[in-house]
């Protein structure tokens, strides 16, 4: 009976946290209220969930990855600020042209977050430059979220190799893995998620303008920023408060300088990742305040921590002058780092809390026992984990919490490949969080001066089927010729 109230509990503190997050409550209520609602149906005592479990798992995220997001940030807002993002954004679009509109936001989305860039700078960028374009070529206006969806939230966030998104740098603890994990594989699921995604852009472009379809008109409104606010973190990204605020640069850099930051990061992560992280040995690690570590466990986040920070010394040696209040554009990326992070921070809590419950048992033996082997378990945990809380992220790192040690485990008595098992659970996150609820989602159709009834289909259809072909691709790929 208590087992059958534990599974209730569940039930219900996931289902409270996907219904609320949807109505724009903020993930630092949310999480640790849908966790004790959870403890409680377990008979658990409530304040030692909260400060014992809660609390202790999310002190361990920030403690992990906190650096990562505010280096992140301020790498962004820099860029920002400089002008190297909109030089970025202008070049594409001058270079291809409305003829191929669809083309210049996708590679333009997807270099600038591939460079680092947030996925809310990037909104802000991306979603003037497509509209300008989709009007110049007279393509329906409802088609932009999806486009942009495609350039900046599904291979460059979880295949592309290298990527310094907070999903790729989730798995490296657990792991032990950098964010080069299975690069051919990452390759072959980014050429799809493409492919499929440009493929399917172009089809409902032409039915549509073969519907005597244009632009449109714009819905003349102003978005709420209160509420993309609470949307955008539980999406980890930029605080829309801070975003909306760049000091303007007094002249704009050229293509080729804007892209020497992102050069600089790119090479520095997969030297120290590949070069001069790999085999060697820092035995000082293993001591108790270092951490009773390795450093295979660590070398992957610290590739990426020493890349952002040369890559952001970087922006500032090129833009100096460009940058007319450094401090306040160092601050303001800080800043805006923090909301994000804990919100993650929160859903961690919010996992380990549910793995404790009596049910959670059951329930990892039914994941553990699919058929399939435990790539598919990990891809379908990760899925339905990132599909109940909206972030993709956030149900990463539920998983990987609840079951990131259980999988390792399977991987040394497997002889599976612990890379593969990274690329595995990054790409199998970014699939169905893209559900309606999804943060980024909500902000971007606000952006847009659109809506779910008119742009979400094509963004689910983008975003979703062809990253739920590129994870069966690499599962299939990965079960044959192992991680390559």
């Amino acid at each position: 009976m208590s087992e059958a109230l534990s599974f209730v509990g569940i039930v219900v503190g996931l289902g409270t946290l996907m219904l609320f997050a949807f109505r724009g409550w903020s993930v630092l209520f949310l999480a640790p209220a849908c966790a004790l609602l959870a403890a409680a149906f377990s008979g658990f005592p409530l304040l030692a969930s909260w400060t014992q479990v809660f609390m202790g798992s999310a002190a361990g995220f920030l403690g992990q990855f906190l650096p990562l997001f505010l280096l992140g940030a301020t790498f962004a807002k820099l860029m920002n600020d400089s002008g190297s993002v909109n030089a970025i954004a202008e070049f594409m679009s001058a270079r291809l042209g409305p003829d191929r509109a669809i083309l210049a936001v996708v590679l333009a989305g997807a270099l600038l977050t591939y460079g680092g860039v947030s996925l809310f700078v990037a909104f802000f960028v991306l979603v003037p430059m497509a509209q300008a374009m989709f009007k110049a070529a007279d393509i329906p206006r409802r088609l932009v979220p999806a486009t942009i969806i495609l350039g900046t939230s599904t291979f460059t966030m979880t295949a592309l190799p290298g990527t310094p998104a907070i999903q790729n740098a989730i798995p490296m603890p657990f792991f032990g893995t950098t964010a080069f994990a299975a690069p051919g594989l990452g390759i072959i699921a980014s050429a799809l998620m493409l492919g499929i995604g440009l493929t399917w852009l172009q089809r409902a472009k032409s039915v549509a303008v073969g519907g005597g379809e244009g632009y449109g008109q714009a819905r003349l409104s102003t978005p709420d920023t209160a509420q993309m606010r609470e949307h955008t973190i539980t999406a980890s990204s930029f605080d829309p408060s801070e975003a909306q605020q760049p000091a303007a640069a007094a002249s704009q850099p050229s293509f080729a300088i804007a892209l020497i930051p992102f050069a600089v990061m790119v090479c520095t992560n997969l030297i120290l990742s590949l070069v001069v992280f790999r085999g060697r040995e820092a035995t000082f690690l293993a001591r108790h305040e270092w951490g009773q570590t390795t450093l295979g466990a660590v070398a992957g986040l610290w590739s990426v921590l020493a890349a952002l920070i040369l890559a952001t010394v970087t922006v500032v040696a090129l833009n100096r002058k460009r940058l007319t209040n450094l401090r306040g554009a160092i601050d303001s990326g800080m800043n805006a780092a923090v909301l994000p992070a804990m919100s993650v921070a929160s859903l961690v809590g919010f996992g380990a809390v549910i793995a404790t419950l009596p049910a959670f048992i059951v329930v990892r033996e039914w994941v553990l026992g699919l058929n399939g082997g435990p790539l598919v378990t990990l891809a379908v945990a990760t899925n339905l984990l990132a599909a109940l809380t909206g972030s993709a992220s956030g149900g990463l790192t539920i998983a990987l919490e609840a079951l990131g040690s259980t999988y390792m485990d399977i991987a040394r008595q497997s002889g599976i490949d612990p890379a593969l098992m990274h690329r595995v659970a990054t790409i199998g996150a970014g699939t169905l969080d893209i559900l309606p609820h999804n943060g980024a989602v909500i902000t971007l159709l606000s952006l847009c001066g659109t809506n779910h009834r008119e742009s979400y289909r094509l963004i689910a259809e983008v975003g979703i089927i062809g990253s739920l072909i590129a994870l069966v691709v690499v599962i299939a790929l990965g079960g044959f010729f192992g991680s390559f």
